[in-house]
């Protein structure tokens, strides 16, 4: 059994997808309006560890993600400007182009950082008419209104709007400041936009399309509602994504997509990564001076090392960043390369480490507890070929590539040197025995004494 800790119950809970061993899985996938920071990535990753979780426990999962390339405001709300705007202006490059170059870039950061593909990508600008579809559908269930700027979502008219985030309508009334409602026509501070209209602040917005209510463009929200139901059907199982989306653009997705459907829960279980913080506060590309992949492997650090640094820390806590963490990460990356490298692979595995292991990943992706795990192996008295089968199996989950790292070969010549040691320490000759060593030093390698025996480790 799988146990997960659903936002929308605020407790752990066992589960069960909608369809017997298939799961739908729907993760918010990036704006493409810049280099995604390494506090995105790090959601990335726990969303990869759960998939790759619900696959070892054999379930086929259909994983679907956004691209957003339009509607995305500053404030993640209804203020500010349109973020691939911003990028545009920025720029001067044609969206297309723009959007093209920050999703490639994103793709390429997952590779990096072995994060299996979605199965489905969508892109926002790619399913206009099916945004206007859901749109139309709740205007005709007489859930939005029309101002001269927008057409809004009424929340006042969805009673379980909060239920997501737990603060109370009235609260979140009262948290709204006056100064920053910029379209003074709306009812609810809450009330959220589904489509912009080219006019007032955004007469002059560079991406537009006909529709019923005017010219423009659509809101964050229904971007991800629409397309989420394209592919997964009208209930699914799964939503992920960062904890800043909660109170906002996933309570909004809800809203809307119980309204059109009149089913609820529209999705069983949501899951959220909690932030990467940088001097204890939240990576932001607004703040300036965010970090990339591309810093690290500038900086000298291979991006699995930051795969690591993250499953070292539970996804639903915060991780300071900071670059000593990250290079303690990289030498115990580099540690369990050279120890897998001297291993030899058997058809057995280590049976009660295994159980601990599916035990910690069923528990919420308990990760630092699943890599306590690999150090727990590997200090064992267990065959070598047996930790290494065991350890194989770990990484299907934990994704750090060890059944890339070859064998560590020793020619022969340097085994015969070994031996040779060997035999003169053996016999109390640690003159010789210290010659031996330096002269396989300068071959490059290194001799370690054990009670089973050298072991030859290759230096370079």
């Amino acid at each position: 059994m799988i146990y997960l800790f659903n936002t929308l119950s605020r407790q752990k809970e066992e589960f069960k997808p909608i369809t017997d061993k298939k799961v739908g899985l729907y993760t918010c996938g990036p704006t493409v309006y810049n280099f995604a920071h390494i506090g995105n990535l790090r959601t990335y990753i726990f969303e990869d560890i759960l998939k790759r979780v619900l696959i070892y426990n054999n379930y086929k999962v259909k994983h679907v993600m956004n691209i957003t390339d339009v509607g995305h405001l500053t404030s993640d709300q209804d203020e500010g400007e349109d973020k691939m705007d911003l990028a545009i202006k920025r720029e001067k490059k044609d969206p297309k182009e723009i959007a093209k170059l920050y999703t490639s870039s994103f793709k390429n950061n997952l590779k990096e950082l072995n994060i299996i593909e979605p199965d489905i990508w969508c892109q926002a600008t790619e399913h206009l008419q099916e945004q206007i579809e859901l749109i139309k559908q709740l205007q005709k269930k007489g859930y939005t209104y029309e101002t001269t700027q927008a057409v809004y979502f009424d929340i006042s008219k969805f009673p379980k709007y909060a239920q997501l985030s737990g603060q109370k309508i009235e609260e979140k009334k009262q948290g709204a400041r006056e100064e920053v409602i910029v379209d003074k026509e709306k009812k609810n501070p809450q009330d959220f936009a589904l489509w912009f209209k080219l006019t007032g602040r955004f007469k002059n917005h560079i991406q537009h399309w006909p529709s019923p209510w005017q010219e423009g463009f659509p809101g964050w929200h229904i971007e991800c509602s629409a397309m989420s139901m394209k592919y997964l059907g009208e209930q699914f199982d799964i939503h992920c994504g960062g904890v800043d989306h909660i109170g906002v653009h996933h309570t909004n997705e809800i809203a809307q997509s119980e309204t059109a459907t009149g089913k609820s829960p529209w999705v069983k279980y949501w899951l959220h990564g909690e932030f990467l913080l940088l001097d204890k506060n939240k990576m932001a590309k607004s703040a300036g001076g965010f970090i990339t992949l591309n810093t690290l492997r500038e900086k000298g650090f291979n991006p699995l090392a930051f795969r690591l640094l993250c499953l070292q820390t539970h996804y639903r806590q915060k991780i300071n960043f900071s670059w000593e963490s990250l290079a303690a990460s990289q030498n115990a990356l580099k540690s369990l390369y050279e120890k897998i490298s001297e291993l030899e692979e058997t058809d057995r595995q280590l049976k009660e480490y295994k159980e601990k292991f599916e035990e910690a990943i069923n528990d919420d992706l308990d990760m630092p507890k699943a890599v306590s795990l690999i150090w727990e192996v590997l200090k064992s008295d267990k065959p070598a070929g047996a930790k290494k089968k065991t350890l194989l199996n770990f990484d299907k989950v934990l994704g750090l590539s060890l059944d890339k790292i070859k064998p560590l070969k020793i020619p022969e010549e340097i085994k015969t040197l070994a031996s040779t040691r060997e035999k003169a320490r053996i016999n109390n000759d640690y003159k010789k025995a210290d010659q031996i060593r330096e002269e396989l030093e300068k071959l490059g390698y290194q001799v370690e004494d054990t009670k089973n025996g050298p072991k030859i480790k290759n230096k370079r």
